[in-house]
This record gives structure tokens, sequence and C-alpha cells, in this order.
């Protein structure tokens, strides 16, 4: 099929305007694999995000409306709770596919045909009666040498209000670079629901990052690190291009520490999740970043971004007397979730 057959075909799930959102990325391999997941998954509708006001506002709103996250005192504040079944990222069903399902030291591997197939398999059907939205965005700053671009393709209005926050919209550098972008595509999809709102088939839940194809398969979770795309599961593929690329894309904070003359000295810190990270980059100067880091040598000099626009940290445990600093900002606070703060500049 052409391009324009994809698009046309489309046409039964997707409203004129939205397909022409769509269209507007004149990139065929996207179009392609738009169909191909409307053909799998089976959506009622398709929501193309553009970026703009109206559509962020549509997104907060349908992730109330529709259970997945609840309202608070504090008028732009939403909390989402997990279930208690998925609470926290699968190891036993994490895996990287690799052609042949190489064995690799310490990761959890799986042959691709065969990682394809199964997950394809269990995601057939599985958003139908529901809208499935498509929102690209910049991990990092737009148009810089360091950043990379990602297509999010979900049923969860949840995970694009949490990638909304956290990562600039790029919607129109799509526009504008296709079709020669290169992007990572995450394809989620929470599965059936319980009373509760909460991913019912956890035995089904699988989480499979494709490094060859560039894309992670990701369905039966809501849990962020299983199923937000540009957190926990881009990080895996960062890594693998940096990796092959030559430089570093790493977990690690970036903050500078004010010295004589008023000289900054920035720092890394690589420590595991849940530690204090977030709280230690509150303690310095100037934040760069308080969770992922890209790392290149520019003339000799290591120099660093924070792909992410929005701070990102555990709200278990937080309290005015061990981090008053992140209770005063205002953050919500509740069971077992993450605090999220929009940022002032996107």
């Amino acid at each position: 099929m052409e391009s324009l057959d994809y698009l046309e075909a489309l046409g039964r799930v997707m409203s004129g305007e939205m397909l022409g959102r769509l269209a507007r990325i004149r990139d065929p391999e996207l179009h392609r694999w738009i169909y191909e997941v409307v053909s799998i998954a089976e959506p009622a509708s398709v929501y193309v995000v553009s970026g703009s006001v109206e559509d962020l506002e549509y997104v907060r709103r349908a992730s109330l409306e529709r259970g997945e996250e609840v309202a608070t005192r504090f008028p732009r504040h939403t909390v989402h709770f997990d279930g208690p079944l998925d609470l926290a990222r699968d190891r036993r069903n994490t895996r990287i596919l690799l052609s042949g399902g190489v064995s690799v030291p310490l990761l959890n591997t799986y042959d691709r045909d065969a990682g394809v197939k199964e997950v394809l398999g269990i995601a057939r059907g599985i958003m139908r009666g529901r809208e499935m939205f498509v929102s690209f965005y910049c991990f990092g700053p737009p148009g810089s040498d360091f950043t990379l671009y990602a297509v999010q393709v979900t049923d969860s209005a949840y995970v694009i209000h949490s990638e909304n926050i956290l990562y600039r919209l790029c919607y129109d550098e799509f526009v504008r670079r296709a079709p020669g972008i290169r992007y990572a595509r995450f394809f989620h999809s929470s599965g059936e629901r319980d009373e509760n709102g909460w991913s019912k088939n956890v035995d089904k839940r699988r989480i499979f990052i494709d490094l060859e194809g560039n894309t992670v398969y990701s369905v039966n979770t809501q849990y962020a690190g299983n199923s937000i795309g540009l957190k926990k599961l881009m990080l895996r593929l960062c890594i693998n291009q940096g990796y092959m690329e030559g430089w570093l894309c790493e977990h690690m904070f970036i903050a500078g520490v004010r010295g004589p003359g008023g000289r900054i000295t920035y720092f890394t810190g690589a420590f595991p999740a849940g530690c204090g990270k977030t709280s230690t980059v509150f303690a310095s100067d100037t934040v760069v970043g308080d969770d992922l880091a890209m790392i290149r040598a520019v003339d000799g000099v290591a120099r660093g971004v924070n792909p992410e626009v929005g701070l990102f940290g555990i709200i278990d445990g937080v309290n005015p007397v061990d981090e008053p600093d992140i209770y005063e900002l205002g953050y919500i606070t509740g069971n077992r979730g993450h605090l999220r703060k929009r940022a002032p500049n996107r």
C-alpha cells in the first residue's frame, strides 16, 4: 500500500481533522505503522495530539473523566493510583528483543521475531471501544544535536497527560522535518481494566524493547515505568544508541553548585530509584535535571542536557520535616504515586 492508501484506510477511525493532522507529517513509514497499530488494536477512534492548549486540556480532562486520574484540591493537580498488582517494573516480562534471542550478560533477552509475534497477539483487539492517542515528543531541546524524537501511541490519557508535563511536545518538528526525522516508537495499552480502573490481565503484562526496530511494546500495565514511553523505556533505547554512537545516556541528575567568584561547577550523580536523587538536586544552586542526562563530548568538553522539562520523583514518604523544600513546592501527596509539576518553560 502507498501512503495515501494507509491514510484513506485510517479514515474509518479518524475524523477529517485528525486525519489531516497525521497527513501533515509526510512520512509514509509513520502512516504505515499507525495503520498497523490500528489494525491490531482496533480502537474506536484516534486522537492526534498537536500540542495546542486545547489538546492539552482535552487530554487532562479525559484522564479525569475516564477514571485514570483523580482531581485534588489544587486546581491544576491530579493524582493517579496504580493497581496493587501493578506497582513496579516487571522484571520477568520486561525483555530486550534481539535477533536469534542472543544471550547478553545481565539482560533478559528474547528472540525478536517470537517476541513481536507474542506481544502483538496479546494486543489484538486490546483497544476495542476506546480512543487511541498519537502524540509526538522531543527527548531534549528542539533542534539540538543532543535531542532524540519519539512517537507515543496509547489508549491511556494518563500516559499522554504525564508525557505532556515531562517532555516537550514536538508535533511541529515532525511536520517540519519529515520524512527525514529518526524517531523511537512506543505502543502501549493498559488493557482491560477492572472496576477500580486498574489493568486487569497482569498475567499478560508484557514490556518488550525492540532495539533493532527502535520500538517498545507495553501492554496490560499502567505503572509509569512500564507505560510512559519516554521515561525508563526511552532511556533503554537511548543508552543503546549512545553506546553505538559513542556518547552517554544515563539515569543521572545534573546540578550546579556555586563557588568563589560566582563560578558554577556542575556535578552528575547516579543513584538507584527512590534514594533521594531529586531531594539532593534541590539542595544545589542550579538544577539542570533531576533524573535523566545525555552527555556528549563537544570540542573536548563534556556537555550535558536534561531530556525532560518536568521534575519527577517518588512522593511516598515526602513530609515537611525530612524534605521541606519539596513539600513546600505544593506537590500533591498520597499512597505510592509520582509527584509531577508542570515546568514553567516548554
